[in-house]
Formats: C-alpha cells, structure tokens, sequence
C-alpha cells in the first residue's frame, strides 16, 4: 500500500487505484494518523470495492507533518571515498574511513517538516557554495516507538565545498531552506526492502542527461534497523521520525548542479521523487 498526503486529503494507492483515507491533510492530521498504532489496518480498512476516482497527483503534498528528518552518513563505499576525498585537503579524510568501519553509525538532524519540499517543488542550492549534489536516499518512517512503518524517497541536497573544507561546518552543507524533498509517497511496510532493490538518479540539464546513476540495498552497509535503533536510543519523538538512509551514488568531482536542473530519483516499489533546482 502507498499512502499520500495531498491537498484534497490522504488517499492509499492499492493495485493502482486509490482510495480516500482521511479528508484531513494538515500537519496535524498527517501527525495523527502516522502515529496511530494501528495504522495499517485503519489505511487497510479504506481499501473498498469502489475505488476513488478523485486522486489528482497535481496535489500531492511532501509527506511529512512535525516529524523531525534526520540522516546517516557514510553508509556506503561511494560515500566513504567520494568524502575521503573532497575533506582531505581539511585534514578530515580519515574521519570518514574510520566511521565507516565504526560500529557507531554518523547520524545528523536534516530538516524540520516546514524545510521539506515534496515531488514536483524545487530544492535550492546554497547561496555560498561553490560544489552542490543531490543525494538519493532510501528513507525510513519511524513510528514514535521506534519501528519502522513504511519507506519514502530523500533527496539530501549537500553544499560539498563547504563539507570538504571543514567536516564542523556540515550543518551549514545540510541543512537550510529547500535542502531536502520526500515523497511522492510512503510504502507502508514493516518487513524490510529486499536487496535487490534498485535506487536510481538521473538529473536533466537543457533537455539532456548530465548525470545519471544506480545502485542496490545490497551496498548498503548499515541495517536499516540498526539505523532506526541508534537514532532512537536516548532519544524521543512524539510525532515519529524520517531517517534518510545515506546515499550510494555520487557525481564526480566535475560536477555541480545549476539552477533549472531536474533531479529524477527512482526506488523500486515506491516510485519517482522529481524536483527542480530554483
């Protein structure tokens, strides 16, 4: 079942037809219904013979109500080197090799909900920074009891210069206005993706393809709910949480993102994230 938030209320997609769940589409209704331990059966319950034939996927929303959104990093090799090398000049190269081999994963606050944007929105690129990639991200939602309830698309926007220069200076290279989209939807699901599921990017730039690119869950090296444990120990959120699950794929060191670029993510099972670059 994919559940969206919209402008017109919550609808569950099931067998590509759609169904109404809740005509309420505020954060405070998304908070509501995400945190409802029976979540599953009560989105279930919406599954009738007659499906809803007013879905218009113009009004999808991001979704995302009070929930926090966090992220872990260096969960993959590309990762790993492709950050080895943009801080060594920094002196912080080994930082990263080293927390990849960590038992302690790298977790770090992204955005709150009012900094998401949804599939067909723009993200921005700092203002300052010289060096900005997407980052596609399979991304978790976390009930407040800490279990895993269903999967989303993430697009961490990261300024790299401004990581590389100093690894202390990552919250101004990831978080600020329009750092982060999710959607277009939650896979609602306990069981883990499989291994085999496919994450890929393509990103357009006057018509053409400047970068494209894919990878699996099975290089990913941290479990996603070993993930989901470390950000909840010691740790409480009332409305639950989103955590990003850290990227595979990373452009070159030649490349840079430009404003009226479209950034395409793909995640077997869950569907396209798209966004444009203000």
């Amino acid at each position: 079942m994919k559940l969206y938030r919209t402008s017109k209320g919550v609808f569950v997609e099931e067998s590509a037809r759609f169904y109404l769940v809740s005509a309420g589409f505020s954060s405070a209704d998304w908070d509501e219904l995400v945190c409802d331990t029976s979540l599953h059966r009560r989105v279930r319950a919406a599954i009738t013979d007659r499906a809803n034939a007013h879905f218009d996927s113009s009004s999808v929303l991001a979704p995302v109500g009070s929930q926090e959104v966090w992220a872990a990093g260096v969960t993959y090799y590309r990762s790993r080197s492709a950050r080895m090398e943009e801080s060594k000049d920094a002196g912080g190269g080994s930082f990263y090799d080293r927390v990849y081999a960590a038992e302690r994963p790298e977790l770090f606050f992204k955005a709150t909900g009012r900094r998401v944007v949804g599939t067909g929105s723009a993200v921005r690129i700092r203002s300052d920074a010289k060096w900005s990639v997407p980052e596609p991200e399979l991304t978790l939602l976390i009930n407040p009891a800490g279990t895993i309830i269903g999967y989303t698309i993430g697009n961490d926007m990261s300024s790299r210069d401004i990581e590389g220069e100093n690894p202390l200076y990552l919250p101004q290279a990831k978080v600020y206005d329009g750092s982060c989209a999710l959607g277009p939807c939650i896979l609602l699901a306990t069981d883990p993706l499989i291994k085999a599921t496919a994450i890929k990017i393509e990103i357009m730039r006057e018509g053409k393809t400047a970068f494209a690119g894919s990878t699996t869950l099975a290089e990913l090296k941290r479990e996603p709910k070993e993930l989901a444990k470390s950000l909840f120990r010691d740790n409480s959120f009332p409305q639950g949480a989103f955590l990003l699950t850290g990227t595979g794929i990373v452009p070159g060191d030649d490349f840079t993102l430009a404003h009226g670029d479209t950034i395409r993510i793909e995640i077997d099972g869950i569907g396209t994230l798209e966004n444009f670059v203000a």
